[in-house]
């Protein structure tokens, strides 16, 4: 077994994981003149749940289409354990897929909304209507079966799309962005529920978003795509502390982009501070380092040469932004108890961590 899907039986609680191994193998797709996909590989273990993270037009919703059967690649294949089904029918995918909208179809129940698949494969009845008992309870919708979509709130009709999904028992769950059209507050609720769900019961999933915040916290695994490519493929953590590109460093989380000169050693001159280069430098003396807000401090000075401009109190954190002399600015996190003395007009210090920073070719 893999160590992303050990993490997943280990995490469920599981003995065994049961979902099934899924590879992008070359897949491109083009529309007219413009390129969804550009040689995309990707594999997506047993139980492992990878989300596709990127901006509108990156392939990631395309990616999801090809392997539920909805679009066809222009080449490349893609693999379920080992199985080339490039090209077999939607119908006989083994996946089930949740759609941002819902589908819910209007003129049905919830119970009939989730049997529906069972009664296309004549499925008698009352084992059906068993079934679809059954998968509501597990969504959280023990008395809802007799209501009609128009009768239940958003999160409710994404439960009962999801226990549809689930009710053929697919060895794939697909999910395009099936949260969007979520106020905050059901979308937090609902990413705990359906990430609960698919640890309990293994299944590989593949979820399509373009909110970083959904993809870091819900995902063994994020993969970032851009213009149809892989930038990175990483553990949270690994992608948010560890970005592969400078793409992925500006994308994911917030990033400084501070002005800094190379030294003869290999070191980068930025701020103040003489920190390492993570990766290759560019070939340029004049560059522009990547720094995350938290990786920058900040103490109110008199003396300092910094300007704050605004203070946002995010709850536990308060960002700050400042003017940096010589132009440019920079935002900072630090835990809301030391902002206090930091006020819009005030002077203070920065400073940066002692850590490898990404560097980029410097603007022209």
């Amino acid at each position: 077994m893999s160590a992303p899907a050990t993490a997943v039986a280990e995490r469920s609680g599981a003995s065994a994981v049961t979902g099934a191994r899924v590879e992008f193998r070359g897949l491109r797709r083009a529309f007219g003149p413009t390129v969804a996909l550009d040689g995309l590989d990707l594999t997506v273990e047993p139980g492992e749940l990878i989300a596709l993270l990127g901006p509108s037009g990156c392939g990631k919703t395309t990616a999801l289409r090809v392997v539920a059967g909805f679009e066809a690649p222009d080449a490349g294949e893609v693999l379920v354990d080992g199985e080339d089904i490039t090209r077999v029918p939607a119908n006989r995918r083994d996946a089930g897929m949740v759609f941002q909208s819902y589908s819910l179809f209007p003129n049905l129940s919830a119970r009939d909304n989730v049997a529906f698949g069972l009664r296309v494969r004549k499925v008698p009845a009352a084992k059906r209507n068993a079934r679809a008992a059954e998968l509501l309870d597990l969504v959280g919708l023990p008395e809802h079966g007799d209501r009609y979509p128009h009768q239940l709130s958003g999160g409710q009709q994404q439960r009962v799309a999801l226990a549809r999904a689930l009710a053929l028992q697919p060895r794939v769950l697909l999910l395009d962005e099936p949260l969007s059209a979520l106020d905050a507050k059901v979308r937090l609720s609902l990413r705990e529920e359906i990430r609960r769900l698919q640890l309990s019961l293994g299944i590989t999933t593949i979820f399509v978003t373009h909110d970083q915040e959904e993809a870091l916290s819900m995902a063994d695994r994020v993969a970032v795509l851009n213009a149809g490519k892989l930038e990175q493929c990483a553990a949270p953590a690994e992608l948010y502390e560890r970005p592969a590109t400078p793409f992925v460093a500006e994308f994911v989380g917030t990033m400084n982009r501070l002005p800094g000169r190379m030294t003869d050693d290999g070191l980068v001159d930025v701020a103040g501070s003489r920190l390492p280069v993570d990766g290759d430098a560019p070939g340029t003396s004049e560059v522009e380092v990547l720094v995350r807000p938290e990786n920058v401090t900040v103490t109110a000075d008199p003396q300092g040469e910094a300007t704050v401009v605004s203070t946002s109190f995010l709850g536990s954190v308060t960002r700050v932004l400042l003017d940096l002399p010589g132009g440019g600015s920079v935002k900072v996190d630090l835990p809301s108890r030391d902002a206090g003395a930091l006020v819009p007009g005030g002077r203070a210090a920065v400073g940066l961590a002692q850590r490898p920073v990404l560097v980029v070719p410097g603007v022209s």
